[in-house]
C-alpha cells in the first residue's frame, strides 16, 4: 500500500464518519480507474473496522438491474463491503440523525455455506449455486452521502462501499432449491403504501448471476476470495427510495418473507 491509498481511505473515513458530503478528494487522491477504486475501499474498510464499526458480515453488490444501473447511470454491477455492526435482522430502527441521504432498497440476499475463493475459471450461475446455504429477503440501507454521485465518479463510489450504510436481514430459508429465485417478485412499502415492485429476473437474469460476477470479480480486482458464512446483497429489484424520519417501511419477496425497517 502507497501513501496515496492511505491518504485517500483517510480522507473518505473522515468525510463519511462526520456526515459531510463527499466531494471530489484533494490533491490528486481520487481514485482513476475502478481497480484504484477497489484498492482504497481496501484501506477503508480496514480503517472503517479500526473506527469501531466492527468486522466486514458481508458484501453488497449494486447496479445490477436495469433500473439501477438507468438511476445511477452507471452500466455494469459494483460491489461493497458490510460490516457486523450494521447488520439487523428481520426489523431494523435506525435514526435519521445518523445518515447524510437515507435510502433503501428492496434485495433478494443469499448466505455462503461454503467458500468460493478466486479462481482463473470463470463462475456460472450454476457452479456458485452449490455454495449457497441459504436466501433471504433483505432491505439494504444506502446512505447517498456525496456532494454529486454522478459528478463524482464511479472509482470513487467503490473506494466508498458504492452507497451502503448496512442492511436488514430476513429469515433465512434453507431449502431454497425449489424456488425459482428469477420469479419472486418483491414488493416495498412506505408507511402502508405500496411504492415499487420487481422480479428476480431483473437481477441479471437470476440472481445467482450477480454471485457469480462477485465471485469473478475477486480475481478481476484482485479481491478476497467470498468465505463460508459470508452473506451477499445481489442487487435491488426497485429504485432507491429515500426516507424521511418518521417512516415505517416493509419489503415482502414471495416465498422468502417480510422485512422491516423504523427510521426515527
Amino acid at each position: 500500500m502507497n501513501a496515496k491509498t492511505l491518504s485517500a481511505a483517510s480522507e473518505l473515513l473522515r468525510q463519511r464518519l462526520s456526515l459531510t458530503p463527499i466531494e471530489t478528494l484533494a490533491d490528486g487522491l481520487s481514485p482513476l480507474s475502478v481497480t484504484d477504486g477497489y484498492v482504497i475501499q481496501k484501506k477503508l474498510n480496514d480503517l472503517l473496522t479500526e473506527a469501531g464499526l466492527g468486522q466486514v458480515a458481508g458484501h453488497k453488490i449494486g447496479c445490477t438491474t436495469p433500473v439501477m444501473q438507468a438511476f445511477v447511470n452507471i452500466n455494469h454491477p459494483c460491489a461493497g463491503r458490510i460490516f457486523d455492526k450494521t447488520v439487523m435482522h428481520e426489523h431494523g430502527n435506525v435514526p435519521r440523525h445518523g445518515f447524510v441521504k437515507i435510502g433503501m432498497e428492496c434485495e433478494i440476499a443469499v448466505r455462503l455455506a461454503q467458500d468460493l475463493p478466486a479462481s482463473s475459471l470463470p463462475y456460472t450461475r450454476e457452479s456458485v449455486a452449490s455454495s449457497v446455504g441459504e436466501v433471504m429477503a433483505a432491505i439494504e440501507l444506502v446512505d447517498n452521502r456525496y456532494r454529486d454521485f454522478h459528478a463524482l465518479g464511479v472509482p470513487t463510489l467503490v473506494a466508498d462501499d458504492f452507497f451502503n450504510a448496512g442492511c436488514v436481514l430476513g429469515h433465512p430459508v434453507q431449502h431454497w432449491h425449489a424456488l425459482d429465485l428469477a420469479e419472486l417478485q418483491g414488493r416495498t412499502y412506505i408507511n402502508g403504501v405500496e411504492v415499487a415492485a420487481g422480479r428476480g429476473a431483473m437481477v441479471m437474469g437470476h440472481p445467482l448471476n450477480a454471485l457469480a460476477w462477485l465471485a469473478n470479480a475477486q480475481a478481476e480486482y484482485g479481491l478476497p476470495g467470498l468465505k463460508s458464512g459470508e452473506f451477499i446483497l445481489l442487487g435491488s429489484l426497485v429504485e432507491t427510495q429515500w426516507l424521511a424520519a418518521g417512516d415505517r417501511v416493509r419489503i415482502e419477496i414471495d416465498n422468502l418473507g417480510a422485512v422491516s425497517l423504523d427510521v426515527d
